[in-house]
């Protein structure tokens, strides 16, 4: 297959990759045995070594096996991003587990569904979140319940001022049930204790990463070890000026999305960095967190990197330890990107991926040719195409516009008992992603847009994507998004909502005249919405959906 992106490659960073046959958690044993003293996890202060991490994880591992948990078990981790989550994480897979990573904003329903859906018989999760996993339990096939607090790690005089001031308040005191495992006895319990550490296969399955919520019901990717391994690896190798053992990286991005779980965790965790953990956005805290703590690596997403340029305070931050950030999740804005480089001097690029691709499959290089609004070039051992919208099987010319397909060692194997959606999306090797793209005649990738996000006003097709990034270039506006709603006459028009910048005042009218100037007839906002917040998931990404089913119910409405 012809490659021409291959010549853009950085200096350094390998077309094909010899990737270690070992299991995922391979990557932890690996660093404790050559950086035992490193820090591996920072966690508001409280600090875990490699080695601490590695036999932390041994002890969660014994545990588990003693609880009866067998090889290809399922394990939900029901937790943010804390120690816990990583000892769970690396200890289920040593004891031949399969990993559920589980959304903490999750409520009861959908709990209940991924617990059902998997067949987890064993969760971790914190004394916060056990009211709604004890409410589900007994339509669950629930077994072994396991509970921490989230001040467990937190330094002395932390975990002292919580206890004081908060733990009570936000209900994080809470009496368990009997029979339920709290999680640092089992920690104490088992350390050190040999256990039967089953063989794993690379090609074993290692997570099942739900997908699809915004848009149906949740799908459970097949990852296996080879997968997420490999993906860590060729992330690791793209940033090509890695000094192992050296790093810091920044992980807000959560743990239980495929994103933060390669470029962080996995990743993190195969370089030896100090993870330093955020069990949340907050944009105050982030930055004197960066400011503090001087992270050298920033994978994030849009919505972080425009609200640290529009921090009103932001001199007051040091941000120039920062070298190197992969963002993605959603389209990159030129304007944001441009912004975010001036005030850190590190390099920001956009990426592109998604769950069934463990998730990476694109990035613009980090230092060499960058191209405004395109999602860069594939992976090394990644092969990309862009094939007609009809048949998914006439492979497209350059420039011209169809759906992207990718096939890689990153690519699933299929979706956890749902053979028809495994088929639809993956042929001959190949992964239908669903999304609309281009390709240019340099190997370089644009998301044109999602198939389901398409506006057709008029017989045009409308890409919001296109629209959002003209609203980003407006001097007023901080965040946008565009959505195609019901009209009579043209069967779907552009509506777009809005958040100023702060102290910022706008009407309807001067953004449609912006938009104007700046776009065909067919594709200008018809209407205009101004918002406070939009409604986004944990890890950033703007939820275009609910703003569109918002929409449709408030005319449903307006009709009776």
């Amino acid at each position: 297959m012809n490659k021409p992106w291959i010549k853009y490659y950085d200096s350094g960073v390998p077309t094909t990759i010899d990737y270690p046959r070992i299991p995922l958690y391979g990557l932890l044993e690996r660093s404790a045995a050559k950086f035992p003293k490193r820090v591996a996890i920072n966690y508001l202060g409280g600090l875990i070594t490699y080695e601490q991490l590695n036999r932390m994880a041994d002890a969660f591992a014994a545990a588990l096996v003693s609880m009866n948990v067998k090889k290809g078990d399922r394990v939900c981790i029901y937790l943010p991003n804390c120690p816990q989550f990583l000892i769970a994480y690396f200890g289920a897979l040593k004891a031949g587990a399969v990993v559920v990573p589980t959304n903490p904003l999750y409520v009861e329903r959908e709990l209940q569904h991924q617990v059902c859906n998997s067949g987890a018989e064993t969760i971790i999760t914190l004394t916060l979140f056990y009211p709604r996993v004890r409410n589900i339990k007994a339509q669950t096939p629930l077994k072994n319940v396991i509970v921490t607090n989230i001040k467990e790690y937190f330094p002395p005089v932390l975990k002292a001022l919580f206890t004081i001031a908060k733990e009570k308040k936000e209900g994080h005191r809470v009496k368990v049930d009997p029979g339920v495992y709290e999680f640092s006895r089992l920690l104490r319990e088992f350390d050190g204790k040999p256990y039967n550490k089953p063989e794993v296969d690379p090609d074993d399955v290692a997570c099942l990463l739900y997908t699809g919520g915004t848009t149906g019901v949740p799908k459970g990717a097949v990852l296996c070890h080879k997968n997420l391994l490999s993906n860590a690896v060729a992330t690791r190798h793209w940033l090509n000026d890695i000094k192992e053992g050296e790093e810091v990286v920044l992980s807000v991005l959560p743990f239980f999305h495929s994103y933060g779980m390669t470029t962080c965790l996995n990743m993190g965790t195969y370089i030896a960095a100090t993870l330093v953990l955020l069990p949340k956005f907050e944009l105050r805290q982030l930055l004197a967190t960066i400011n503090k703590t001087k992270p050298t690596l920033f994978p994030g997403v849009p919505t972080i990197y425009v609200a640290i340029n529009n921090a009103p305070d932001i001199s007051k931050y040091d941000l120039k330890s920062i070298r190197a950030c992969i963002s993605g999740a959603a389209g990159l804005p030129v304007e944001v990107q441009n912004r975010f480089e001036a005030i850190t001097g590190g390099r920001l690029v956009e990426g592109y991926g998604l769950s069934e691709a463990s998730p990476v499959t694109h990035c613009n290089p980090i230092y060499g040719l960058r191209k405004p609004g395109s999602i860069g070039i594939p992976f090394p051992d990644t092969e990309a195409r862009i094939v007609d919208l009809e048949s998914g099987k006439e492979v497209q010319p350059a420039g011209e516009i169809g759906e992207l397909i990718v096939k890689g060692p990153q690519v699933m194997k299929g979706y956890w008992q749902m053979p028809d959606e495994t088929e639809a999306v993956l042929r001959d090797g190949w992964l239908y992603t669903g999304d609309i793209a281009k390709c240019d005649e340099d190997g370089y990738f644009y998301i044109v847009d999602r198939k389901k996000d398409m506006i057709i006003a008029g017989g045009f097709n409308i890409y919001p994507r296109e629209i959002e990034e003209v609203l980003y270039t407006h001097p007023k506006v901080k965040e946008a998004v565009a959505v195609g709603i019901h009209d009579e006459y043209r069967g779907e028009t552009v509506k777009v909502y809005v958040v100023l910048k702060e102290g910022e005042t706008s009407t309807p009218e001067e953004i449609i005249q912006f938009c104007k100037e700046r776009m065909a007839k067919y594709k200008v906002p018809r209407e205009v919405e101004f918002r406070n917040e939009l409604p986004k998931t944990m890890v950033g990404k703007i939820l275009r959906r609910v703003l569109a089913e918002e929409e449709a119910k408030k005319r449903r409405t307006s009709t009776v």
